[in-house]
């Protein structure tokens, strides 16, 4: 009998014993991979074709985003409208994306809906044309974005930062300018499809409440296209940071708030110490509880927010602190957050902040697991790192084991202010 003079024991998170869910796996006939969670309570699908094709592979700037954006706006026999059109009329959502090294279709739809939809996917695959008047309005639109966000400190800043990082001829570094877009033509974006998607490299990820013909479904659709017949060009860009550490750029002179980037390199997600790093970072600027917070926002109430990343890039990666301040606190904030550096250097990690940490990282994975769609994304961002269950299954681990002296010893590593890239924006 429940006895209810005493109160319920309290459970940590970090007592939680976490599995991810274990994916199926299957080949089509063209040897794409396919990965697929069926799990869920509604009749819902989520498929997402990943392709290599991000701007990676690009010859010429804004040729991999601006590919990825228009073919889904007309084929040789539906024209945008009617694509859209057929996608809302069976309550569908049709996106793409275009990252670094990948660039994603995602369809949502009703399970019953599927087989309506594959059709039109494949069509896109096949038979886009990126129509030259709509290649013409993307320009218009992306110009006229472009030349509203030059406006704004924080997007000036997000852009330097990755150049000073990596580059600005890099990948991860590269940024565009107007003249970028009026360079793009209709010709060399339909290479780049055809290279990259009608006969690129693809893998499929998909979740949800899946019918029992799935696997027939996509081999009828997909297993026949010409997917990873040929070998992807592996392109090497070189990593070419900035010589300059710090730096100071007036951006609006009328403004009143500035933008703070703050960043250095950093080990990859597959090394053993990212995920000790990830805990560090939690610590230092990872929350709304951080370090960085409790001292810029908290106490002396520099800023709404300020917080720190750890960049989940394939190839390279860094830490990033960033933050937007009044002009007249910038350099302030600046000597603040190498000041927490210090501190987490010399200072003392006490077992209840420690704890604090630990809970806060295994509530967020506990979240970002709670349903199919978010159990396929972890296995994505997993595969597509080249990593498998164990790097998981190693990252609880981390989060559940590791002490106080372990950070000590990484912040002593990493933690070092001559070491970091310094922008300021205003």
């Amino acid at each position: 009998m429940l006895n209810r003079s005493q109160a319920p024991h309290i459970k940590d998170a970090v007592e939680y014993q976490i599995e991810l869910k274990k994916p199926n796996i299957f080949k089509l006939d063209n040897g794409v991979d396919v990965y697929n969670i069926q799990a869920g309570t509604e009749d819902v699908v989520q498929i997402e074709w990943v392709f290599k094709a991000g701007n990676w592979f690009e010859e010429k700037k804004l040729v991999a985003s601006a590919a990825n954006f228009l073919m889904k706006n007309g084929t040789s026999k539906k024209s945008a409208y009617e694509i859209n059109e057929y996608v809302d009329f069976y309550g569908a959502y049709l996106n793409r994306s275009c990252y670094n090294e990948t660039a994603v279709v995602t369809l949502h739809c009703l399970t019953k809906q599927l087989e309506y939809l594959l059709p039109l996917v494949q069509e896109i695959f096949m038979d886009a044309v990126l129509p030259e008047e709509e290649l013409s309005i993307y320009q218009q639109n992306m110009k006229q974005r472009l030349a509203v966000n030059l406006k704004k400190c924080d997007f000036i800043a997000g852009r330097k930062i990755d150049a000073l990082l990596f580059g600005e001829k890099h990948p991860y570094g590269v940024f565009s300018e107007m003249n970028d877009y009026d360079a793009l033509k209709q010709s060399e974006l339909k290479s780049f499809y055809e290279t990259y998607y009608k006969n690129g490299h693809c893998t499929i990820f998909s979740a949800g409440i899946l019918p029992a013909n799935y696997q027939q479904l996509l081999n009828n659709y997909f297993g026949q296209l010409s997917f990873n017949k040929t070998m992807i060009n592996k392109r090497v860009h070189p990593i070419e940071p900035s010589a300059q550490k710090k730096w100071n750029i007036l951006n609006d002179p009328d403004g009143v708030q500035g933008a703070v980037r703050i960043a250095r390199s950093c080990p990859l997600p597959s090394d053993p110490e990212f995920p000790k790093l990830q805990v560090l970072n939690i610590l230092f600027g990872g929350f709304f509880g951080s370090r960085l917070m409790t001292n810029i926002r908290e106490d002396k109430g520099y800023t709404y927010g300020i917080y720190s990343y750890l960049m989940n890039h394939i190839h390279a990666s860094a830490l990033l602190i960033s933050t937007e301040a009044g002009r007249d606190v910038c350099e302030a904030t600046v000597k603040e957050v190498y000041h927490e550096m210090d501190q987490l250097k010399s200072g003392v990690i006490e077992k209840d902040e420690l704890l604090l940490v630990k809970n806060y990282l295994i509530g967020t994975l506990l979240g970002d697991l709670d349903g199919p769609f978010h159990i396929i994304s972890r296995w994505k961002n997993l595969i597509l790192h080249g990593m498998d269950e164990s790097h998981f299954n190693y990252y609880v681990h981390t989060i559940k084991t590791i002490q106080a002296a372990e950070l000590k010893n990484l912040a002593e590593k990493y933690l070092n202010s001559e070491e970091f890239y310094e922008l300021v924006v205003v």
